[in-house]
């Protein structure tokens, strides 16, 4: 039986993309859950990087000659959401142990639970992929959304703020990437980017012990953040030569683990040239350009390990409990915040990435 906390409206503003840089608010209809489903309340949505890709044009996201595009528009986008419940459809709750009032979440992706990957626990590379505000269920850039059965659905401690707990979408994917590093006690570890997802990094990598913990970021402002969330050293490429300047810290050796997470093919080949013999390279970020480099570095110079690192399996719970200790400190992140009305503002702001951090939209 459906369970509703009170009368919904039966409209509601969303943003709807319709393709590259044709993004539109609109009314649309609220949503009413089904078996296993939920609907929330959205209360705030954080305007991602790959969601800037994805208005620009992006071909991981509109397809070229090699692939197809990954976007199925029109869809709402956004997928750093957090909402309260409002409604509730038979079996949900106790499935998800939420009742209505509830502040809760949802992973950005809805596996199929049939494939290959999802039957062997790699839920996060389902072969269907349906990703919130992509492919799939429409996202958070509106009043409501649901989330589907088969969801991965996890209640968020009330004293969390709002603000806060719209953090957990990119701080799981900051997780999962320092998980993929495999960093070892008292190694060196450098992280480039120091945006949200690479400010995570540098607090999840602090707590693995590292030697030194090198943040690379074009900002001064970014790279005082990553001090303060536990980086020893904050490199800027604008000031001095990256490279040398790790190989100083690493008796000319190179960085044991080098995390990408700036999005720009510049960073990959500084990379390369900066990690040791045997390192652990960890590609996150979603490139807007092909980005092409010497393979040579990886095979017979270096014999490095490559690691790709994909949302944020198996990091919620964690997160989330992190979080309600206030960790790390959540006003590191945030920048701005915008009524939904004004998301193309919120857009141009992430796209300048001048001074500014998570943006969030709230409804």
């Amino acid at each position: 039986m459906t369970a509703i906390s009170e009368p919904l409206p039966k409209t509601m503003p969303a943003v709807v993309c319709h393709g590259p840089e044709d993004y539109r608010l609109e009314e649309r209809p609220v949503p009413k859950p089904s078996a296993g489903e939920v609907v929330v309340k959205v209360e705030a949505c954080g305007i991602c990087a790959s969601d800037i890709k994805c208005f620009t044009g992006a071909p991981l996201f509109w397809g070229d000659a090699n692939r197809k595009g990954y976007c199925t528009a029109p869809i709402t986008p956004g997928h750093e959401f957090i909402g309260t419940v409002v409604a509730l459809g038979d079996g949900a709750g106790e499935k998800y142990g939420l009742t209505l009032g509830d502040r809760a979440i949802s992973e950005q992706i809805v596996p199929c639970w049939e494939c290959r990957y999802c039957k062997r626990g790699q839920y996060h590379l389902c072969t269907r992929h349906d990703i919130y505000g992509f492919h799939g269920p429409d996202g958070g850039f509106a009043g409501y959304m649901l989330f589907p059965a088969g969801a991965l659905n996890y209640k968020v401690p009330a004293h969390v703020p709002i603000e806060h707990a719209a953090l957990i979408e990119p701080l799981a994917c900051s997780m999962h990437a320092v998980d993929r590093g495999r960093i070892e006690f008292a190694d060196t570890v450098v992280i480039a980017g120091c945006g949200p997802l690479g400010l995570g990094m540098i607090a999840y990598a602090s707590r693995k012990s590292p030697a030194q913990l090198v943040a690379i970021d074009l900002q001064a402002d970014r790279l005082e953040r990553a001090k303060k969330l536990g980086a020893t050293h904050g490199l800027n490429p604008r000031s001095c030569d990256v490279v040398a300047e790790i190989q100083a810290l690493t008796e000319g050796y190179g960085c044991d683990v080098y995390i990408e997470a700036t999005g720009h093919p510049a960073s990959v080949e500084q990379g390369l040239r900066a990690i040791r013999k045997q390192g652990r390279f960890v590609e996150f970020s979603v490139m807007r350009e092909p980005v092409t480099t010497d393979w040579t570095i990886i095979g017979d110079t270096k014999e490095l390990d490559l690691y790709g690192s994909h949302l944020g399996p198996y990091c919620y719970a964690q997160v989330i409990r992190l979080l309600a200790e206030n960790y790390p400190d959540p006003t590191q992140f945030l920048s701005h915040e915008l009524p939904l009305a004004k998301f193309l503002e919120g857009i141009e702001i992430v796209s300048k990435g001048d001074h500014s951090l998570k943006v969030l939209l709230k409804p």
